[in-house]
């Protein structure tokens, strides 16, 4: 059976969807997704790199109040870092 094409960026296997300055890694489907926001940048070269990033794991059960959706949360000093614990959040 054909593989259905997926419209998303994927890191590991699971959908990574960037609109502004926040990020939502994983799979709407499964029970939790991570939602990371980039609180700023800092200049590389030529390109701004996130330095400070807010972790927030989510259930995507629509029927809770989004503020109790949230069950982990984290700060990371950078994008790597936060989709490092991302992915293990989701894998666990």
């Amino acid at each position: 059976m054909a593989k259905a094409k997926s419209n998303f960026f994927t890191y590991k296997g699971l959908p990574l969807v960037r609109k502004g300055n926040q990020l939502y890694f994983g799979n709407m489907y499964d029970e939790f997704v991570v939602q990371m926001e980039v609180q700023s940048t800092k200049k590389v070269g030529d390109l701004d790199v996130a330095d400070k990033v807010i972790i927030r794991k989510m259930s995507t059960d629509m029927t809770i109040n989004p503020l109790e959706a949230i069950v982990k949360t984290a700060k990371k000093d950078s994008l790597y870092e936060a989709l490092d614990i991302a992915c293990a959040w989701l894998r666990v």
